[in-house]
């Protein structure tokens, strides 16, 4: 299907377009493209573009991955399919990042198509193919983690993902970064850094900071970040967005004379 780039939509169009395309070769389970649609949503009401507060934790979240000892990024068929190419800028711009496959819907060939997606997008290494280690009380496939990567990370970066997990993680000790567009998921809720913004907007902004914050940068130290702060700007940004096309499309007092 040809996406004129003159419809108002057409990123959006473009983006749905690419899921089905991935979808149909297997990296992209059928559930996925009812939870992108629900993201989407929320991104129509943050205005479709970062906001302050968004930007705050993408410059915590640099801060963090460069703080930390074994930092993981955790990718499922979404993120492998939207964003492989912004991940791997991310990578080169930290070196000792680690990227895995971990999926809720899995199957050992999804895995290794997704792991396909991603060494075609850049990224040399991926962990989490063959998993060998279980998240204890994690009863879904979320709990298969690579013990060279999720199983020994301080850090874990996780866009689009489950609330259980997140919940699992933190049991584990381990720093939970998000990216989630839907500020009451449970993942947004539970997360020690929520970042509530879109996904390929939040990598390019991490990769962005990652030079910015080197400096001041020390192993195992992480600045205190406020998560109930974040999620406020975050509804507090979409209520200004309401209001706004609220009043705008008000209907105005006749004038009688």
């Amino acid at each position: 299907m040809r996406i004129s780039p003159r419809h108002p939509r057409a990123a959006s169009l473009r983006t749905r377009a690419r899921l089905a395309r991935e979808m149909r070769k297997g990296v992209v389970a059928p559930e996925g493209l009812i939870a992108h649609g629900r993201g989407e949503a929320f991104d129509y009401l943050l205005g479709e573009r970062s906001s302050a507060g968004a930007r705050k934790a993408e410059r915590a979240a640099a801060a963090w991955l460069l703080a930390a000892r074994r930092p993981v990024v955790s990718v499922n068929g979404n993120v492998a399919a939207l964003a492989a190419r912004p991940l791997a800028r991310l990578v080169r711009a930290l070196p000792g990042l680690r990227v895995e496959v971990n999926l809720f819907h899995r199957t050992p060939a999804r895995a290794a198509r997704v792991a396909s997606r991603l060494r075609a997008g850049g990224i040399r290494t991926v962990f989490g193919v063959h998993p060998t280690v279980r998240i204890p009380k994690l009863p879904s496939d979320r709990a298969l983690v690579d013990r060279e990567g999720i199983a020994q990370a301080d850090v874990c970066l996780i866009p689009l993902e489950d609330g259980d997990r997140t919940e699992a993680l933190r049991a584990l000790g381990i720093r939970v970064i998000s990216i989630d567009l839907n500020p009451l998921s449970r993942t947004s809720e539970r997360s020690d850094l929520p970042i509530i913004d879109e996904l390929t907007r939040a990598l390019d902004h991490i990769t962005r900071a990652i030079p910015l914050q080197k400096a001041q940068a020390r192993p195992g130290f992480f600045r205190p970040f406020d998560r109930s702060r974040a999620l406020a700007d975050a509804f507090a940004t979409i209520e200004r967005r309401l209001t706004r096309e609220t009043r705008a499309r008000a209907p105005r007092p006749s004038r009688h004379r």
